[in-house]
């Protein structure tokens, strides 16, 4: 389990996070959500340890996130940033295998690109692992560095708005392997995305975050209300019922 304990965090004296506690439970999908501004990346990245916690504390199966060995803490936990730049011109194949550098410190070894292969074709990117990264669409990339954290094979997977800038059939993707990862490998997901329908279809647990503080959480069904939505946005959003889910009709 990782858990956040009263974490905050401030930026020219004013609080981005204020005193936030939340739990996230171990095979399962939970979505950060809330108005830009709200903190959900912040969040994100200090129980990540890629940003340092102003007060309080993250513990990672028990452990304060801050002690952990850095090699040790990336085989239990990765995370795929909103904005990955890489200055070198790499294939598909080559960024897989950068998941592999906590076990391998860059010296790959057969069981190494066993792990890189298996990422490949779960993502469906064999016929394109040898292509350049810059070859690709923004959506096939975005399934390229999946795959890297795939391969990196860790218990829990960070992801910071990972929908941003892909088209309906890429997003649509994208949240299938997202779930398959919790269903087939019992990964533990956890998200920061805005459009809340999907959190709706494919989230087990939602986390509602704003002006840095949590307002709401729990089961998916308890927090998806036009009264959470209200407080949370701004907006009164009507609810239909699809297939069993909530979609919220925020169009309009």
């Amino acid at each position: 389990m990782i858990e956040a304990r009263a974490v905050s965090k401030s930026y020219a004296g004013k609080k981005v996070i204020d005193a936030v506690s939340t739990r996230i439970q171990p095979g399962s999908i939970t979505s950060f959500i809330g108005p830009n501004g709200a903190g959900k990346s912040t969040l994100l990245s200090m129980m990540t340890r890629l940003m340092a916690v102003d007060e309080g504390e993250v513990l990672v199966e028990g452990k304060p996130v801050s002690a952990w060995d850095s090699k040790e803490l990336a085989k239990k936990l990765s995370i795929l940033k909103q904005a990955n730049h890489i200055n070198v011109r790499l294939t598909v194949r080559e960024l897989v295998s950068f998941g592999r550098f906590p076990y391998s410190q860059g010296r790959l070894r057969k069981e190494d690109w066993a792990r890189v292969d298996e990422a490949i074709a779960y993502m469906e990117l064999g016929p394109m692992q040898h292509k350049y990264l810059d070859e690709l669409s923004g959506g096939q990339k975005q399934r390229a560095f999946i795959a890297m954290v795939v391969a990196q094979d860790t218990e829990y997977i960070f992801l910071d708005e990972p929908l941003n800038n892909l088209d309906m059939k890429h997003a649509v993707g994208i949240m299938r392997v997202l779930r398959r990862l919790v269903d087939e490998r019992g990964k533990t997901v956890v998200l920061v995305i805005h459009d809340v329908n999907f959190a709706s279809f494919h989230s087990d647990r939602i986390v509602a975050l704003k002006d840095g503080r949590v307002i709401a959480e729990g089961a998916t069904d308890e927090i998806l209300t036009q009264e959470v939505l209200l407080e949370l946005y701004g907006m009164d959003v009507p609810i239909e019922i699809v297939d069993g889910k909530r979609v919220c009709v925020y169009f309009g």
